[in-house]
């Protein structure tokens, strides 16, 4: 569980320090999109949150080799606590008193989790699961290509959702991965998987917040990252609670998703202050 909150402050706090960064780099103005990721990239701040990123990334593979999907995909999701948390003290952006209660009903929900969780199931998950995966990734990155067709007010939630579901294949895949031998990794389905089902999540994500609501996209995003992975590590995974507390998991479960639900606003961090 230390690892699955460590992820979480890293992609918390990355977020922010990127949007810092890209704010700075687009006072210079001009260019293009490509031009302001390579003035970001001079800005030691967005240097330093992919740097957490990548950080957030190994906990989170750590986190998932040892504790349940369900209770890692929660705490992932909290990172929008931290987000939020952070860009009050170096955006100066204002949060409401729904959104600090949001942030302490985040901080109970895990709580509770880590009362009820049990060790990491120990089924393995068959190689027909591993080819479900992959088929799953495959169609999540066909969603993406598709994606700048796709318009009304559902196309953010739509690719909000396919992100989510992109990164819960990740969150499925980690488990499916026993040996990291190239020879295994290159024959395993699961590794395929994996990388489909991750930048397919990307960029599903970057298409979502670019011209959707932030708001809906995150709120897509934090259900499909959650409950899908959370069904498979119960279901085929052999993910359990400790014994009698299976009641306090589940709630813990449905009280964090729905403290990051409240804060969804964050999925991007804001660039400036936002009334209350």
């Amino acid at each position: 569980m230390v690892c699955a909150l460590g992820a979480a402050v890293c992609f918390g706090t990355a977020t922010v320090l990127q949007a810092v960064a890209a704010r700075a780099a687009g006072v210079d103005g001009g260019g293009g999109e490509a031009a302001l990721l390579l003035r970001a990239l001079r800005q030691w701040r967005y240097i330093a949150g992919l740097a957490l990123d990548g950080l957030g990334f190994l906990f989170q593979i750590a986190a998932l080799r040892s504790l349940p999907i369900y209770a890692v995909s929660a705490a992932l999701a909290s990172s929008l606590a931290v987000t939020a948390v952070v860009a009050a003290r170096l955006l100066r952006v204002r949060l409401s008193g729904t959104e600090w209660s949001a942030v302490a009903v985040v901080c109970a929900g895990l709580a509770m989790l880590g009362l009820a969780s049990g060790p990491e199931g120990r089924q393995g998950g068959s190689e027909a699961l591993a080819y479900v995966m992959l088929a799953v990734a495959v169609g999540i990155l066909l969603l993406a290509l598709a994606g700048g067709r796709l318009s009304g007010p559902a196309r953010a939630l739509v690719l909000g959702l396919g992100a989510g579901f992109g990164f819960g294949v990740v969150e499925v895949t980690v488990r499916l991965i026993d040996s990291l031998a190239p020879a295994d990794l290159l024959t395993n389905p699961a590794t395929y998987a994996l990388l489909i089902g991750g930048g397919a999540a990307f960029m599903l994500l970057t298409s979502a917040l670019q011209r959707g609501s932030v708001t809906t996209a995150t709120a897509g995003m934090v259900i499909g990252e959650t409950i899908g992975p959370a069904a498979v590590g119960v279901v085929w995974l052999g993910d359990r609670t400790r014994e009698g507390l299976t009641w306090l998991a589940v709630l813990g479960f449905a009280v964090a998703v729905a403290g990051a639900l409240l804060l969804a606003r964050f999925g991007e961090a804001p660039t400036e202050e936002q009334p209350a």
